[in-house]
């Protein structure tokens, strides 16, 4: 079983993706393919996406019974014991929505801290 998840990608792109895998969402692709169709496909993708996103996930014998592979995403597969896991963006490298980051305590949390020691 793979699954393919294809984020800004072009559209010659989508239709060369949905000869092989069905396409089940806009830009989200599943079916059952071979090793070798899988890895043929996943080398087209990543010559193929400019500015896009791509992330693939496909059944294997591990103890996970999955491994995936990742292109172009904030969030990287890491190796922790034989595991692999997703690690997420740093909290401090994210910004806000107004562009600007954020630091130290919500002013809601001081509020509550200077009630808790006012007595």
């Amino acid at each position: 079983m793979v699954v393919i998840v294809l984020t800004a990608c072009p559209a010659g792109l989508r239709g060369d993706v949905s000869r092989w895998l069905l396409e089940i969402s806009p830009g989200v692709f599943v079916g059952r393919i071979s090793a070798r169709v899988r890895e043929k496909l996943w080398e087209r993708i990543v010559d193929t996406l400019k500015d896009g996103r791509a992330i693939m996930v496909f059944s294997a014998r591990n103890e996970q019974h999955l491994d995936f592979r990742v292109f172009r995403s904030d969030w990287q597969p890491v190796d922790c014991d034989g595991l692999q896991l997703i690690k997420h963006p740093n909290e401090e490298k994210r910004e806000t929505y107004a562009g600007t980051k954020r630091h130290g305590w919500s002013n809601a949390a001081k509020y509550r801290r200077a009630r808790k020691y006012r007595g």
